[in-house]
Protein backbone atom coordinates (compact mmCIF):
# COMPACT_ATOMS: atom_id res chain seq x y z
CA UNK A 1 0.00 0.00 0.00
CA UNK A 2 1.33 3.57 -1.33
CA UNK A 3 1.44 6.28 1.66
CA UNK A 4 -0.97 7.82 -0.33
CA UNK A 5 -3.46 4.95 -0.49
CA UNK A 6 -4.42 4.84 3.43
CA UNK A 7 -5.42 8.32 3.15
CA UNK A 8 -7.85 8.22 0.52
CA UNK A 9 -11.90 8.11 0.04
CA UNK A 10 -12.84 4.75 -1.90
CA UNK A 11 -16.73 4.50 -1.40
CA UNK A 12 -19.83 6.67 -2.59
CA UNK A 13 -20.92 5.98 0.90
CA UNK A 14 -18.09 8.15 2.63
CA UNK A 15 -18.09 11.35 0.05
CA UNK A 16 -21.82 11.21 0.39
CA UNK A 17 -21.40 10.89 4.20
CA UNK A 18 -18.91 13.85 4.12
CA UNK A 19 -20.77 16.09 2.41
CA UNK A 20 -23.65 15.55 4.12
CA UNK A 21 -22.73 15.27 8.01
CA UNK A 22 -19.91 17.89 7.95
CA UNK A 23 -19.18 21.69 7.40
CA UNK A 24 -18.56 23.02 4.08
CA UNK A 25 -16.05 26.04 2.95
CA UNK A 26 -15.86 27.71 -0.02
CA UNK A 27 -13.34 29.57 -1.95
CA UNK A 28 -14.06 31.39 -5.66
CA UNK A 29 -13.12 27.52 -7.57
CA UNK A 30 -12.57 24.75 -4.62
CA UNK A 31 -14.97 23.34 -1.79
CA UNK A 32 -14.38 21.77 0.88
CA UNK A 33 -16.54 19.36 2.99
CA UNK A 34 -14.79 18.68 6.39
CA UNK A 35 -16.76 15.71 8.82
CA UNK A 36 -15.21 13.25 11.42
CA UNK A 37 -15.99 9.77 10.31
CA UNK A 38 -15.31 7.37 13.66
CA UNK A 39 -15.81 4.17 11.45
CA UNK A 40 -13.05 4.65 9.15
CA UNK A 41 -9.63 3.84 9.68
CA UNK A 42 -7.49 5.72 12.14
CA UNK A 43 -5.86 8.08 9.56
CA UNK A 44 -7.05 11.44 8.04
CA UNK A 45 -8.53 10.58 4.27
CA UNK A 46 -9.11 12.99 1.38
CA UNK A 47 -11.24 12.42 -1.60
CA UNK A 48 -11.49 15.00 -5.09
CA UNK A 49 -14.73 15.92 -6.96
CA UNK A 50 -13.65 17.18 -10.13
CA UNK A 51 -16.15 16.84 -12.70
CA UNK A 52 -16.42 17.16 -16.46
CA UNK A 53 -16.96 20.79 -16.41
CA UNK A 54 -13.41 21.54 -15.09
CA UNK A 55 -12.54 19.98 -19.07
CA UNK A 56 -10.99 16.75 -20.18
CA UNK A 57 -9.69 13.97 -18.76
CA UNK A 58 -5.96 15.48 -18.50
CA UNK A 59 -7.26 18.78 -17.17
CA UNK A 60 -9.37 17.14 -14.12
CA UNK A 61 -6.09 14.45 -14.02
CA UNK A 62 -3.56 17.64 -13.68
CA UNK A 63 -6.12 19.36 -11.07
CA UNK A 64 -6.43 16.29 -8.98
CA UNK A 65 -2.07 16.34 -8.92
CA UNK A 66 -2.28 19.86 -7.97
CA UNK A 67 -5.27 19.61 -5.18
CA UNK A 68 -3.07 16.33 -3.78
CA UNK A 69 0.30 18.28 -3.65
CA UNK A 70 -1.89 20.92 -1.20
CA UNK A 71 -3.78 18.92 0.69
CA UNK A 72 -0.62 16.51 1.51
CA UNK A 73 1.46 18.44 4.16
CA UNK A 74 -2.00 20.07 5.66
CA UNK A 75 -3.33 16.05 6.68
CA UNK A 76 -0.97 15.96 9.85
CA UNK A 77 -3.02 18.72 11.38
CA UNK A 78 -6.55 16.78 10.68
CA UNK A 79 -7.72 14.69 13.64
CA UNK A 80 -7.24 10.65 13.07
CA UNK A 81 -10.65 10.63 12.23
CA UNK A 82 -11.50 13.35 9.44
CA UNK A 83 -12.77 12.81 6.22
CA UNK A 84 -12.33 15.84 3.34
CA UNK A 85 -14.27 15.78 0.12
CA UNK A 86 -12.38 18.86 -2.34
CA UNK A 87 -14.80 19.79 -4.95
CA UNK A 88 -12.78 21.39 -8.25
CA UNK A 89 -15.51 24.41 -9.47
CA UNK A 90 -14.78 25.62 -13.24
CA UNK A 91 -11.91 27.95 -13.83
CA UNK A 92 -9.99 26.27 -11.35
CA UNK A 93 -7.41 24.78 -14.31
CA UNK A 94 -6.33 28.82 -14.89
CA UNK A 95 -5.30 29.49 -11.39
CA UNK A 96 -1.56 29.54 -10.70
CA UNK A 97 -0.89 26.83 -7.69
CA UNK A 98 0.35 29.25 -5.52
CA UNK A 99 -2.92 31.03 -5.66
CA UNK A 100 -4.79 27.49 -5.45
CA UNK A 101 -2.51 26.78 -2.51
CA UNK A 102 -4.31 29.78 -1.19
CA UNK A 103 -7.71 29.04 -1.27
CA UNK A 104 -7.81 24.89 -0.80
CA UNK A 105 -5.73 25.60 3.04
CA UNK A 106 -7.99 28.55 3.45
CA UNK A 107 -10.79 26.64 3.10
CA UNK A 108 -9.48 24.11 5.20
CA UNK A 109 -8.61 26.36 7.72
CA UNK A 110 -12.13 27.76 7.96
CA UNK A 111 -13.88 23.91 7.80
CA UNK A 112 -11.93 23.25 10.52
CA UNK A 113 -12.63 25.85 12.81
CA UNK A 114 -16.50 25.50 11.96
CA UNK A 115 -15.67 21.40 12.72
CA UNK A 116 -14.41 22.49 16.54
CA UNK A 117 -17.44 25.33 17.14
CA UNK A 118 -19.88 22.80 15.83
CA UNK A 119 -18.12 19.97 18.18
CA UNK A 120 -18.14 22.18 21.33
CA UNK A 121 -21.15 23.12 20.58
CA UNK A 122 -22.82 19.36 20.75
CA UNK A 123 -20.37 18.75 23.57
CA UNK A 124 -22.47 21.34 25.83
CA UNK A 125 -25.34 19.86 24.88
Amino acid sequence: MTPWSRHRLRTGDDFRAVTRRGVRSARSHVVVHLALLPEGPEAPRVGFVVSKKIGNAVVRNRVTRRMREIIRPQLAQLPPTAAVVVRALPGIDAQAFDQLETDLTGALDSATRKLSRRSAGEAAL
